[in-house]
């Protein structure tokens, strides 16, 4: 996507990364291994692809490096939080092992998009209710500004058949250039579209991709996932899987796209 000369937008994506601690048993004996993933890297490579300016903090790296303020946030066109839950904002090292008072992070985001900063956040496991409940973002200042409510327990769809999508938006900005039938889902996180946002597409009749206006900002919900286990190859490789994120937060960020909301 041409920038037509202008100043790279700006991105920050936080979240899609994890540890995994393995217990393996053989017989009488048992030992661990553990190892760390990142799930962000196709998501990273098709936003810059398209000139976005990308920086991106990992799960683990949150209460050390995420921004705190309002004014540090204006930084960054559009803040993309994907599949890491509130507590990773609320809980950083300072108030949970010293029990300090420090800045509520998530009160921030809710600031600047207010102020007219972009918000997207992506589903999964630790998205919007999230598995168990654990997200708990519906609890949060973020409930506030995203165009969806949210429900008060485990809020996960799993389709391991495949799901379609419907777009029902095409003119919507959102989706400029992305023809024809998506890909199939393996899941998403059930969500309702808030009165006065603009549904996109849908899954099996639940909300997709919604949109929204937040005080002088935007924000959008995206319901699956941006990469694998929700999102499988066929949705990563496809040809307009660049597109739809690039359109996605630029328009968030109110970059170079004028439309409806």
């Amino acid at each position: 996507m041409s920038t037509n000369g202008k100043k790279a937008a700006r991105v920050l994506l936080v979240g899609e990364s994890w540890m995994r601690h393995t217990v393996h048993v053989k017989g009488f004996d048992s030992f661990s291994t553990s190892d760390y993933e990142e799930g962000a890297g196709i998501f990273i490579e098709a936003l810059r692809s398209e000139g976005i300016d990308v920086s991106y903090i990992r799960a683990h790296e949150i209460g050390a490096r995420f921004p705190e303020t309002k004014k540090q946030l204006e930084e960054y066109n559009t803040v993309i939080i994907s599949d890491v839950g509130a507590n990773s904002f609320l809980l950083g090292p300072a108030t949970f092992v010293r029990s300090e008072v420090t800045a509520n992070r998530l009160a921030a985001v809710a600031d600047y998009v207010r102020g007219g900063g972009g918000l997207v956040m992506v589903g999964g496991y630790l998205s919007f209710s999230g598995i168990d409940g654990k997200a708990r973002y519906k609890a949060s200042p973020l409930a506030e500004v995203l165009p969806v409510d949210m429900l008060d327990h485990d809020d996960r769809v799993e389709r391991p058949e495949g799901v379609g999508v419907t777009v029902e938006r095409p003119e919507h900005l959102a989706v400029r250039g992305v023809a024809g039938a998506w890909p199939a889902l393996l899941g998403y996180n059930r969500l309702v579209a808030k009165e006065g946002s603009t549904t996109v597409a849908r899954c099996d009749g639940d909300p997709l991709l919604v949109t929204c206006a937040a005080g002088e900002g935007r924000a959008v919900a995206f319901a699956s996932d941006l990469a694998p286990h929700w999102a499988p190859p066929s949705f990563v490789k496809w040809s307009h899987y660049a597109r739809l994120w690039s359109n996605i937060v630029l328009w968030a960020g109110s970059v170079d796209l004028a439309g409806v909301v």
